[in-house]
């Protein structure tokens, strides 16, 4: 009997042609240009084989199929096998991002602890799930997106600094990460959480200072 479908861990394009579609990883997923492919990217700048993604005894890896403009992870080139991580960004030839989601991250809104539960915005921060007014937002935000409210809904109502979320944030590459960048990153998760919720201001600047996460409880109606 095959498995339940929230089984199988996610494959989710984002940005590119395909953004919005999913695929399940139940054994390999063959990503290129060629028709014949799992994941047919319909750009010029993508291999005919470009990359292939497979489940193995330690987990899910993605692999490289010597493409001409490569395979990333994280921003990072890859040229060798790389065990992927719940969250973690794919890109193939900077031209087609996805997000790689494990299947853990299937958990329902009512599993979520009670005090999750009563937020106008939830957060399920091992899934990378994020529901706003009962509504899951789909496709998933973006690792940066992702990371940069995670710190300000761990710490909800407190204002947190500039620094401490582009650390937070870029990590070991938020040495030289500007203000700007940070500016641009926040109208992005901004326009993302109003898709849902154009009413709520979710994230308040509060200058020289930092960052809050305004996010009340939800009264009932009368």
């Amino acid at each position: 009997m095959e498995k339940n479908n929230l089984e199988y861990p996610l494959l989710i394009a984002q940005s590119g042609p395909l953004e919005g579609q999913r695929w399940k990883i139940k054994s390999e997923l063959l990503l290129g240009r060629d028709s014949d492919c799992d994941i047919v990217i319909p750009m010029r700048q993508v291999s005919r084989q470009h990359a292939r993604i497979f489940k193995r005894e330690d987990g899910t890896v993605v692999e490289d199929l010597n493409s001409k403009n490569g395979t990333y992870v994280n921003g990072h080139h890859i040229e060798e096998v790389v065990r992927l991580e719940e969250g973690d960004e794919i890109q193939v030839s900077l031209a087609q991002h996805f997000i790689y989601l494990s299947s853990d991250a299937t958990m329902p809104l009512d599993a979520l602890p009670l005090d999750m539960q009563k937020r106008r915005l939830r957060v399920d921060i091992g899934a990378r799930r994020v529901w706003i007014l009962d509504k899951e937002l789909d496709p998933p935000l973006s690792a940066s997106q992702f990371n940069l409210l995670r710190i300000l809904y761990e710490q909800s109502g407190e204002v947190v600094a500039r620094s401490e979320i582009i650390q937070a944030v870029w990590g070991k590459a938020a040495e030289g990460v500007t203000e700007q960048a940070l500016d641009a990153l926040v109208r992005r998760l901004r326009d993302r959480l109003a898709e849902i919720d154009p009413i709520w201001d979710y994230i308040v600047t509060v200058r020289g200072h930092g960052l809050r996460l305004d996010n009340p409880a939800v009264t009932q109606a009368a």
